[in-house]
């Protein structure tokens, strides 16, 4: 008895981060995993590292273990939020996609998020997640999180890089840099449907009685499709850029963790 209140504060702590990066971390906040799994592999995980370092820190339950708790949430939720960020990118330039396909009323649900999603996004955002999973990447995401424990030990000081403005610039820039490769994505086939608006846009001004409109859906569906059937066996190396900024990401912050 005296073994478990002596250590269950610290596994506590160590739980609260391995849960909150379930909530929102790629591929283990989908609904298609259930929650009780969720919960599971989280006691598990946090067995496992509690193991590690728990026994190393000393935590007592007092009013400061609220704080504590606090912290570990934010730490657990920024780390899977990087993560999703580089996952949401596809999302985002299937939608610019979509939008100049003229498809952007063609939006479907999305089984993964539960959520309405871009045609284009989410057929990009499968095939991420089935190149993900075939090259382990769950497996090195987990590994991270085990390993921020080395940058971000249980008596962090979290809040005060937040205070501080290092750890809000990073985040800020990370957002505006997968902003920016979304659109990187998506400008091969943004450039070819601006061309053909311009060109439909010169044959209304030739012939006023063709009927541009009638034709020129059909047209940017057909050849936006062509164009995706073009670049998608670039997409493996698309992906791979994505996966490889992604750690790249998540070495950043957790040297800003340790700063």
């Amino acid at each position: 008895m005296e073994l478990i209140t002596q250590y269950l504060p610290a596994f506590l702590l160590v739980f609260c981060r391995i849960i909150s990066f379930m909530v929102v971390a790629p591929i283990f906040s989908t609904k298609t995993v259930p929650a009780i799994l969720k919960i599971g592999l989280s006691f598990f995980i946090s067995y496992i590292v509690f193991m590690q370092v728990g026994f190393n820190d000393r935590v007592v339950a007092d009013g400061n273990f609220i704080y504590s708790i606090v912290k570990e949430v934010l730490a657990g939720l920024i780390i899977g939020y990087v993560c999703y960020l580089f996952f949401a990118v596809v999302q985002a330039s299937g939608g610019l996609m979509d939008m100049q396909m003229g498809l952007s009323m063609a939006n479907i649900v999305d089984p993964i998020t539960g959520v309405s999603a871009p045609l284009m996004g989410n057929f990009k955002n499968m095939l991420l997640i089935l190149v993900f999973l075939s090259l382990n990447g769950h497996h090195y995401l987990i590994t991270a999180l085990m390993s921020s424990y080395d940058w971000l030990p249980l008596d962090n000081r979290l809040l005060g890089l937040i205070a501080g403005g290092s750890l809000t610039e990073f985040l800020a820039r990370t957002f505006a840099d997968t902003f920016l490769l979304a659109l990187q994505i998506s400008a091969p086939l943004v450039v070819a449907m601006f061309l053909l608006d311009l060109s439909l846009a010169l044959l209304t001004r030739a012939a006023p009685q063709f009927q541009v409109f009638v034709i020129g859906i059909p047209i940017k569906i057909m050849l936006g499709l062509a164009i995706i059937i073009l670049i998608l066996p670039g997409f493996g190396t698309l992906f791979q850029m994505i996966f490889d900024r992604m750690f790249a990401a998540l070495e950043q912050l957790f040297v800003i963790f340790k700063s």
